[in-house]
């Protein structure tokens, strides 16, 4: 059985401040996000086992971060320099790729001061998706992949889709979908293969 582990009291009010907001931060790193969870929690009393499940990750994780912190304090949350790949895509790059999701895309029809729709490009694309993500990303001079892109965009928790326009509609002649079937209605019976 492995001796309970709690990351120890913040040095200073200045270092406990930091720790609480990057745990609560939506804009920063999403692993030094969680790191600074990590320490949070532990600061509450919860175990390592308790964290561990209340993050969907590891014990292992969760105690090595918090042995990070006890021997390094803020400094132990982040990655050591020179661990893992080489990353081809700097902080900047993925910066400015999270960005391209704030902006209207480029096929999105806008309407002019006279009322008529138009779109900067009409051969783009009306709503962002990963392959104009990717494209918008390139025109930049960010040399990515489609994979890249959702990985970053996940990675951060940050939403690029958006709820599909037949769901819901403004129109008040709209008649949204009906109950699901009765539970008493069997269903199609599967065949082994």
């Amino acid at each position: 059985m492995p001796k309970r582990l709690f990351a120890r009291a913040p040095i200073d009010a200045q270092e406990e401040r930091k720790i609480r907001k990057l745990s609560g931060a939506r804009h920063a790193p999403a692993d030094w996000s969680e790191r600074a969870t990590i320490i949070t929690l532990s600061w509450a009393g919860t175990t390592c086992l308790d964290i561990a499940e209340k993050l969907g990750c590891h014990p292992r994780k969760v105690r090595r971060w918090i042995g990070r912190f006890n021997e390094l304090g803020l400094d132990g949350l982040g990655d050591r320099p020179g661990v893992g790949r080489k990353k081809r895509i700097t902080q900047e790059e993925r910066s400015r790729i999270i960005a391209l999701v704030g902006r209207v895309p480029p096929g999105r029809p806008a309407r002019r001061p006279d009322g008529e729709l138009i779109a900067h490009d009409e051969s783009g694309s009306a709503v962002w998706t990963l392959n104009s993500l990717t494209d918008a990303a390139r025109a930049e001079g960010i040399d990515v992949h489609r994979s890249q892109v959702r990985r970053i965009l996940v990675a951060e928790k940050v939403r690029w889709r958006h709820p599909r326009s037949w769901a819901s509609s403004k129109d008040p002649d709209f008649a949204p979908k009906g109950p699901g079937s009765w539970s008493s209605t069997l269903s199609p019976r599967r065949t082994p293969q």
